[in-house]
Parts: structure tokens; C-alpha cells; sequence
């Protein structure tokens, strides 16, 4: 059993059991200091699992997933605010510039919660550590952890990188030592290890036994094939001896989750995966299901504990930046997870609503659904509502009249839970908080090519302003941009301020089955300036519309901020 240390007596509490009952347990019974007898063992109950994150290189190795560089940098930014313990940034090497940026960029940003890990490989075979340029472009990154993957498996040491199994000890060894100089920290993920273990169980255990002599600060099992059951994977770590053990699963037979799970029940104290689940293959296992199953089913610390209730809007946002379409049965935080249609339902869940629910869906920042009736999120509303309106009561007539617009404006494709803008300014024209600042009395976007193949976009927008008309007209690199540029030149002399926004990112989606060329189309963009960022979205089947509204609720929600 891997002995954790580090934990005081304050730490755990005792069970009386049966010893016929408890063969996972056993083993801890070592970890009792009074041995107070044969049915009693020492279980901890306030252990701090870390959860390491691994979305910008395993999760940006899934099929139809490409992180730009300013992709990567906001979803760091996210995963930094909702409490992740480890960001991995990926492979720091030249042949990935993307990646040896972030690792210059992420430097410059405040990131407060989480440690910046870089990744790599053990050194190659038959060189010296100082010598191998993996190693060399790790201690390049500056960044205060270093994971390194080594083989674990036999076969994988003499037919995949065929060295010799004392040679690759070697490298195991050394490599750590090396980085353990430039380093706060070096985690050595054991690759295979579960399928290493099976194979040749002896050898398995040696690699690991010298990552930890060298000195990793985790000693990580990874289920790299994905084929391992929950059960076998807690019964290895519980034959498992070292002193941090971490747990990483993919989930080629759909047991990632559960197989995480698994390890820590065994012992182990980090988690790696992937928000979402994205990965390679069937993908890795699902940070957010897995801190969902930890703190709210298991009773571990975790540091993003008291974020739990932001768990839905940190996945949605995640998806929106990868420009993934988000699942909607996803366990806690789908669409559809604390959804109800007809029948018993919805008659058991308005009497007692644990009576079909495991959880309560606001623990996880979801809301209850009523598919077949009117009373679906109303206090998902009124929570929104509470901030113009404080105290206001879910039932009040307000909270159904807008719950309606909101719904018919769902079933023309606008997602609202990921594009607060345009849900802020709909709530407030609503309630009548918000007077336009100026209307739009046309616009007009031609795109030319010239002799040369030269593309030009020229955009001309017609506003009102305090009774006066103006017009404008710009080129840009696209029609897009070339709205954007001619709407801001047409207002910066009333609205000086907007020239401070920036438009950080813009994702077009291909809403519902019908994907051809006259499909609905979600323009989502994300705004910024010094003191906040917004989203806001535009949903039409013209393309160069969603973009137009979506630039207009962006310019809009500036203007209201100001003026409040």
C-alpha cells in the first residue's frame, strides 16, 4: 500500500470493521500507531487530493481540437480561477512553437492558484541527462514543475525505445536528478505502468521505486492503453509501495472516471485528467465529473471546494474555447443532467426533489428542468436577476416573463450560460434598465477580389446618435473585422471609452443536424478591456449577422458598464 505521509493524527479517525470485509484495508493497518487491534484501521477522511490538468496537451491532442496560443492562455486563466492544483502547458520543444510561447506568455500572467507544469520524456538512451534536448528545453521553460514520462513496461524498454531494462532504470534515475535542479518540483509519470505491472509486476515496481529514491515529488501510474478495470487498478496501488502516488487513466474502455476514482480510494493523492474528457482515442478521464465525485460523493478536500457551485460554467467555458459542442448528458454538469420530462418525474421531484435527484443540481451551478412544463429554470433566473435586482423572488411574474424570452431565444440556438453579455443586456431591456445608447439604421459589408487575388472588405455602418446620423465606412482583414473597426469609428467620439476593448476570441458554430452552406450558424465572441472580459453571442443562418449582433451586444455591454 502506498504509505502517505505528511498527515497528522487530526487527519483520520477510526472504523471498527470486519477484517473478513475489508481486504483494501488491510494493508493500512500498518498506518495505525496505537494498533489498537486486528478490526480496527486508520482511514483518512480530510485528505487533500491535487488535481493536476493536463487539457492543453492530452486534451489538445483530441481529434478536431488545435489550442491557439491565446486559446491555451484563457483556458489556463480558467483553470487557475476555478482552483486546479497543476496546468500542464505541454511539450516546451521547438518543434511545438505554440507551446514554447505559452510557456514565455504564461509567465507574464497572474496565475495565483495554480503551479505551471511543462512536459516531457525521459532522456534518451546511452547520453548523458545534460546532453538530451527534451530535458534541455524543460529547464528552458523556467516553469516550477517538470513532468517527465518513462517506460514502465518491459516490452516497451526493448521493443519500443529497445535499450536494455538496467539501461532505462538509468534514465529513469538520472533524468529526475537532473531536473530536480531547476525545479520546485518533478513529477514522473509511470507510462503503461498498469499493463507493466501484469506483465512483469517485479520490473514494473523497480522503475518506480528509482523515480522515488530520486527524488519525484509524485510517482504517477498511468493506465496509458485505457483497458484497465477499476478493481484491478486499486488492487495494484494497494500493492504499491511509495510515498505519493498520483493516477492517471484514458478511457478506451470507459472506466477513466471510475478508475481514478478507484486510485484514490487505494491511496492515491492526485488525479490527472482532462477537463471535459477530450484526449486521444476515447479521451482521458474527466476532471469535472472526477472533482464533482470527490467532494460532493466522496468527502475529500480538493482546493477548488469552494468553487463547486461554478462547476457547470467553468466546463461550458472551457468548450466554448476549445470550439467544442458541450455534452449535454454530461454527468453533473449537462444540459440534461437535472432535466425531467412528464409523468412521475416531475411529480416526485416537486414533493421531494431527492427523490430523483442525486444532488442538488445548484451544488454544481446546474438548475432543475422541467421539459413538459413552465417552471423550467426559473431560479437559475432569479439567481441571474439577484444582481440587478436583489432579493427578488423566483415565483415574481418578472422572473416568468423573461424566462420565456430566454427560452424562445434557446430555441433559435443562443446559449446564455456561456455568453453573460448578451444575457445581462437582455435581462436589463428587459426590466427597462437599459436605454440604447444609439440605433442601427443600417450596415453594409462587400467583399472584392481583385486581378492580383488580393481579397478587400470594406464595411459601411449608418447609426443614430442623440438625434444625429452618422455614417462610416473601413476596410479590414475580413468582413468581420471590418464591421468591428467601422461600428467603433462611428461611436468613439460619444463613447471614448470602447477604443479600451479589445475582441479577444470569435468561434462560429453549425447549429443543430442541418450543416449545409443555409445552416443556423452561433457567432460567440469574447471582449476584454482592462478591468473585465464579457461574452456575447449572435445566432442567424447569415453568418455576417451573428457576427453583427454579436458585436453589437459587446459594444452595448461596455457602454452599460460605463454608464452605471
Amino acid at each position: 500500500m502506498c504509505r502517505r505521509s505528511g498527515y497528522s493524527n487530526s487527519d483520520f479517525k477510526y472504523f471498527e470493521v470486519e477484517t473478513q470485509c475489508v481486504s483494501t484495508l488491510q494493508s493500512r493497518k500498518s498506518l495505525n500507531p496505537e494498533n489498537r487491534g486486528s478490526d480496527v484501521f486508520y482511514i483518512p477522511i480530510t485528505m487533500l487530493i491535487s488535481l493536476y490538468d493536463t487539457t492543453l496537451r492530452d486534451g489538445n491532442q483530441a481529434r478536431f481540437i488545435n489550442l491557439s496560443l491565446n486559446d491555451k492562455i484563457r483556458i489556463a486563466r480558467l483553470l487557475d480561477e476555478f482552483g486546479v492544483d497543476y496546468i500542464e502547458g505541454g511539450w516546451p520543444n521547438e518543434s511545438n512553437p505554440t507551446e514554447e510561447e505559452f510557456f514565455r506568455e504564461i509567465r507574464r500572467e497572474n496565475i495565483a492558484n495554480s503551479k505551471i507544469a511543462a512536459f516531457g520524456s525521459t532522456k534518451r538512451p546511452r547520453i548523458k541527462p545534460e546532453q538530451d534536448l527534451i530535458l534541455q528545453s524543460l529547464v528552458k521553460s523556467d516553469a516550477p514543475v517538470k513532468t517527465i514520462f518513462g517506460k514502465s513496461w518491459d516490452i516497451h524498454v526493448t521493443g519500443v525505445i529497445k535499450t536494455e531494462l538496467e539501461e532505462n532504470l538509468d534514465m529513469i534515475s538520472s533524468s529526475i536528478e537532473f531536473l530536480k535542479k531547476y525545479s520546485e518540483e518533478v513529477i514522473y509519470d509511470a507510462e503503461h505502468f498498469f499493463d507493466g505491472y501484469k506483465a512483469n509486476p517485479k520490473y514494473a515496481l523497480e522503475t518506480i521505486k528509482r523515480a522515488q529514491s530520486s527524488g519525484a515529488q509524485y510517482i504517477v501510474l498511468c493506465d496509458t492503453n485505457g483497458g484497465t478495470l477499476p478493481w484491478e487498478i486499486e488492487k495494484i496501488i494497494a500493492e504499491v509501495n511509495c510515498d505519493k502516488i498520483g493516477i492517471h487513466c484514458h478511457n478506451d474502455a470507459g472506466m477513466a472516471v471510475a478508475s481514478s476514482l478507484a486510485a484514490v480510494k487505494a491511496g492515491a493523492a492526485q488525479v490527472q485528467g482532462v477537463v471535459n474528457g477530450y484526449g486521444e482515442r476515447c479521451g482521458n478521464a474527466n476532471l469535472i465529473t472526477i472533482a464533482a465525485d470527490l467532494c460532493l460523493k466522496m468527502g475529500y478536500e480538493l482546493k477548488c471546494k469552494n468553487n463547486m457551485n461554478r462547476l457547470r460554467y467553468f466546463s461550458l467555458a472551457i468548450d466554448e474555447v476549445a470550439n467544442v459542442q458541450s455534452d449535454v448528458r454530461a454527468p453533473f454538469v449537462g444540459e440534461t443532467a437535472f432535466a425531467h420530462k412528464g409523468g412521475a418525474h416531475i411529480d416526485g421531484v416537486l414533493k421531494i426533489s431527492k427523490s430523483f435527484e442525486h444532488i442538488a443540481p445548484e451544488l454544481v451551478g446546474n438548475s432543475r428542468e422541467f421539459v413538459t412544463s413552465d417552471q423550467a429554470g426559473g431560479a437559475l433566473i432569479a439567481e441571474k436577476l439577484s444582481k440587478i435586482l436583489p432579493n427578488i423572488d423566483k415565483k415574481s411574474p418578472v422572473v416568468a416573463e423573461l424566462l420565456k424570452c430566454v427560452k424562445e431565444k434557446e430555441n433559435r440556438g443562443f446559449a446564455f450560460d456561456t455568453a453573460e453579455g448578451s444575457f445581462e443586456l437582455l435581462a436589463r431591456r428587459h426590466l427597462g434598465f437599459y436605454k440604447e445608447c444609439f440605433k442601427t439604421l443600417g450596415y453594409r459589408v462587400i467583399e472584392e477580389m481583385g486581378e492580383d487575388g488580393a481579397h478587400v472588405s470594406e464595411a459601411s455602418v449608418k447609426l443614430c446618435i442623440d438625434g444625429k446620423i452618422i455614417h462610416e465606412v473601413c476596410e479590414g482583414d475580413g468582413p468581420v473585422n471590418a464591421l468591428d473597426l467601422a461600428l467603433r469609428k462611428a461611436l468613439v467620439e460619444r463613447f471614448p471609452s470602447i477604443e479600451t476593448v479589445k475582441l479577444n476570441d470569435y468561434k462560429v458554430r453549425v447549429l443543430g443536424s442541418k450543416v449545409g452552406t443555409d445552416a443556423s450558424v452561433r457567432v460567440w465572441i469574447t471582449f476584454g478591456d482592462s478591468k473585465e472580459s464579457w461574452n456575447t453571442a449572435g445566432v442567424s443562418t447569415n453568418i455576417i449577422e451573428a457576427s453583427w449582433l454579436a458585436l453589437l451586444d459587446g459594444i452595448h455591454y461596455k457602454i452599460m458598464r460605463e454608464e452605471q
